[in-house]
């Protein structure tokens, strides 16, 4: 009973030591090396079979020349043999007992009945030798007589002699051809399958060299959470595809990491612009609540509905942001006339504090392929922000370019000019040059951004630029033709 106890302990010690082994890290990157499925392995076998297909291709192709050449020269001497005994025969010189030529291993000669009448010395006294076939147009002969087996050619001719047709049977030994043959086999053999481990070595060691630098960039890539951003993946001294690689993958750590900055800057910014209004509304409420005289309630009841319209406008701001985020660069709509927007826009408002004159080509062909509502949009903000900063006039000027393919709409106010180091920085999200002007004047910090996002999404730009008439907002977008090409 002990028995089966100690065979199950010792499986059990097996299977415990095969699992260290397993689990040791050197054994564990080997099996990882080896998986069929990886680039390394695919690799190494797909160079291996191809170079096996032409090594095996190219060593029966030798083989077989080399088998005819040498049957062929085996062949040649056995049938001058038989021509010289034929001659012999034909000649009635033929003696019964007939002499062998280097490579040749029996002859005889049989008249038409049958009976032998000249033979080699090792067939002297033998019978006629019997046929059991044919092969490669040759008979063969049974030719266990002669006491060696080995492979043979024999050549069969016929002659006419004094006292009849007669044959003559000639076999020529292919003991060298064999030879040579298994040597030349077995020194391909031998040297294919070192060419081989040798193409098998050189390519699973080329390959993990050119993969080094690959896995590298997926460790890092992987050890990358959101919040190691700044962190990049190695780029190797090469100047290859890896190198580009890798330097395509730096780019766009370095988009993700400004995207992220953008949006922690962006988040922080709303929470601080809906705090602050949020705050200033709930004094006007809990004052409005508690004072006693009627006039100030009603002041601050109108204070706090100037701040929730402010909220409310923020709020809009911010989930137009968040729409035109999700909308990628490109926006597919329907044909819109630019002048006919401008000039509709420019219409309908009222209450500006300075007149607002408009340019827009009658003749010229200004439609654009997008979304009314948002080309509206960028228009009303780039017209709010230029009645906030004009001093007597704004001026709006649409400008048709058929051969370009392009629409020019410039918004200009005789304001203050923008000095070139902010001429960007107006463009981000809640930048204020003037922040209490700003606020007083109701903006949110949103208008020029959101602006530059619906020119950025109809395939447009925004710039600022200073212009003798004043500081110009220059809207550029590509025509319908053009942006259906």
């Amino acid at each position: 009973m002990a028995e089966p106890g100690r065979l199950r302990a010792l499986r059990r010690r097996f299977r415990e030591a095969l699992g260290r082994v397993a689990g040791h890290p050197r054994v564990a990157a080997l099996v990882n090396r080896l998986d069929p499925s990886s680039v390394r392995t695919r690799t190494t076998l797909a160079a291996c079979a191809s170079v096996a297909v032409v090594l095996l291709t190219a060593s029966a192709a030798l083989l077989l020349v080399l088998r005819a050449n040498l049957q062929h020269t085996v062949e040649t001497g056995a049938r001058e043999q038989a021509a010289a005994i034929a001659r012999l025969a034909t000649d009635g010189h033929l003696t019964q007992q007939l002499p062998l030529d280097h490579g040749t291993d029996f002859i005889q000669v049989v008249d038409a009945h049958g009976t032998v009448i000249a033979a080699s010395q090792n067939l002297a006294g033998h019978p006629v030798l019997p046929p059991t076939g044919t092969q490669s147009g040759h008979s063969t002969f049974n030719l266990g007589v002669l006491g060696d087996e080995h492979h043979q050619g024999v050549t069969t001719v016929t002659a006419d002699t004094p006292d009849g047709p007669v044959t003559i049977h000639v076999g020529a030994s292919l003991r060298t051809a064999d030879a040579a043959e298994d040597l030349t086999t077995a020194a391909l053999g031998g040297l294919c399958s070192l060419l081989l481990v040798t193409v098998g070595v050189l390519t699973w060691r080329t390959t993990g060299r050119a993969l080094r630098p690959v896995e590298a960039i997926r460790s890092e890539v992987a050890a990358i959470g959101d919040r190691d951003l700044d962190r990049r993946v190695p780029r190797p001294r090469s100047q290859d595809e890896i190198a580009r690689l890798a330097d395509t993958m730096n780019a766009m750590l370095e988009r993700l990491e400004a995207a992220g900055a953008r949006q922690r800057r962006f988040i922080a910014d709303a929470s601080h612009e809906l705090r602050s209004p949020l705050a200033v509304l709930r004094t006007q409420l809990e004052v409005a609540r508690t004072h006693p005289d009627p006039e100030v309630r009603a002041d601050m009841v109108a204070g706090a509905l100037q701040d929730t319209e402010r909220l409310q406008d923020l709020a809009g701001d911010l989930l137009l942001l968040a729409r035109l985020d999700a909308s990628g660069h490109r926006l597919a709509g329907e044909a819109v006339d630019l002048a006919d927007l401008v000039r509709t826009i420019v219409g309908a408002r009222t209450g500006d504090p300075h007149p607002v004159t408009v340019d827009t080509p009658d003749d010229a062909d200004a439609t654009v392929t997008g979304n009314a509502l948002w080309l509206g949009r960028l228009l009303t903000n780039l017209l709010d922000n230029a009645q906030r900063h004009a001093r007597h006039a704004v001026t709006v000027l649409l400008v048709a370019d058929p051969p370009g393919g392009r629409l020019t709409l410039d918004v200009t106010n005789d304001g203050p000019p923008v000095d070139p180091a902010d001429r960007e920085k107006i463009f981000e999200r809640f930048a204020r040059l003037d922040d209490a002007r700003s606020r007083d004047d109701g903006g949110t910090g949103l208008g020029l951004p959101i602006a530059r996002d619906i020119a950025s999404v109809h395939g447009g730009t925004l710039t600022v630029l200073d212009t003798p008439s004043g500081t110009t907002f220059r809207t550029t977008l590509p025509t319908a033709a053009d942006g259906h090409r």
